[in-house]
Order: C-alpha cells, then sequence, then structure tokens
C-alpha cells in the first residue's frame, strides 16, 4: 500500500503543485486575472485527485484480489490526497518566497475592488483591509502559511476520495445491494 500511496500521491502532487509554480508567476505578472483562480486551481486539482480512484483501483486489483471495503479504499485514498496535500504545500512555499508577498498584496487589492464594486462601505472596507492585514501577517509565518496550505486541496481530495471508495468497494457488496434494491422494483 505505502507503495501505490507514495506514487500515486507524488503523481497528484506534482499536478497541483506544478500548476501552482506555474500559475503564480502568470497571476503576479497580470497574464492571469485573479477572477478565474479559484476555477483554474480547482479543475486542476479534480484533475489530480482522479488518480486516487486508479490508486485504490490498482491497490483492490494487485494487492487485495479484486475486493476492497470501503473503509480499506477511503483509507488509501486520504493517504493518497495526504501526500498530494503536503507536495502542494511544499511548492507553495516556493513560489511564496519568490512572489508571496507581491502575490498576497495584488489578491487583497483585488479583493478590495470587487468590494467596492458591490457597493461597500468605507467601514466595511476598512473592517475587509484590516482582516486581511492581520492574516497577511499571520501568513508571513512559514509553519501557519504550511499547514493553511494543506487544508486547500483537502476538500476536493476527500470527495474524490469518497467516491471513489463507493464505486471501488467489495464486489460481494454491491452484488448483495443490487439484489435487494432489484427485489424493491420488481
Amino acid at each position: 500500500m505505502k507503495r501505490i500511496v507514495a506514487i500515486y500521491g507524488l503523481i497528484s502532487g506534482a499536478i497541483i503543485g506544478g500548476m501552482l509554480l506555474i500559475t503564480v508567476p502568470l497571476y503576479s505578472s497580470g497574464t492571469l486575472k485573479f477572477d478565474n483562480g479559484e476555477l483554474l486551481g480547482y479543475s486542476s486539482m479534480t484533475i489530480a485527485f482522479a488518480l486516487i480512484f486508479f490508486g485504490v483501483k490498482s491497490y483492490r486489483d494487485n494487492q487485495l484480489k479484486g475486493e476492497i471495503s470501503f473503509w480499506q479504499a477511503t483509507k488509501v485514498g486520504l493517504l493518497i490526497t495526504l501526500v498530494a496535500a503536503i507536495v502542494y504545500a511544499a511548492c507553495w512555499q516556493v513560489a511564496y518566497s519568490q512572489y508571496g508577498e507581491k502575490f498576497t498584496k495584488e489578491m487583497v487589492n483585488h479583493y478590495m475592488d470587487d468590494m467596492k464594486a458591490d457597493g461597500a462601505t468605507e467601514s466595511e472596507l476598512a473592517e475587509a483591509r484590516a482582516d486581511w492585514d492581520d492574516f497577511a501577517e499571520m501568513y508571513k509565518n512559514p509553519v501557519v502559511r504550511f499547514c493553511i496550505t494543506l487544508l486547500e486541496p483537502s476538500p476536493v481530495g476527500l470527495i474524490i476520495t469518497l467516491i471513489s471508495a463507493a464505486l471501488l468497494r467489495r464486489k460481494e457488496f454491491l452484488s448483495t445491494h443490487a439484489e435487494i434494491i432489484t427485489s424493491l422494483f420488481l
């Protein structure tokens, strides 16, 4: 299991970390706009975490003779997610060392402009600016930044893990439930 988790986790992490290392300079230069950043980031995470399915399937087929429980599959998927998230967070540390403070300022300015466009009052803008400034100060701590960054891809990995575990679980479990469901409709 360790080998499968390492291989699929590192590949997933390389995809999302690599995408991060490619896009941060593009955002900082203005080539990419912040408006599509979340869509681009979470799309690349979804594509990368599709490897969870293949990792769990490989584990099931090659080490468990074709049968895996939901919880075993979930464990493998979560470990793949953890490895990928660690790689992603490490890549962000590298990107932050080059572009971080400038990137953060530009992102905050973008959100402030959005708030203004949405009709925020001066007091709301001042409060939001103060909150962002407090966060930016805390975010300078590399341990805090690493931990926060670990959380970014984790929900996507969790969702894909649960879907994969449900689809790949033990064959006899599926056939038993299929019989029950079929009998309800016949």
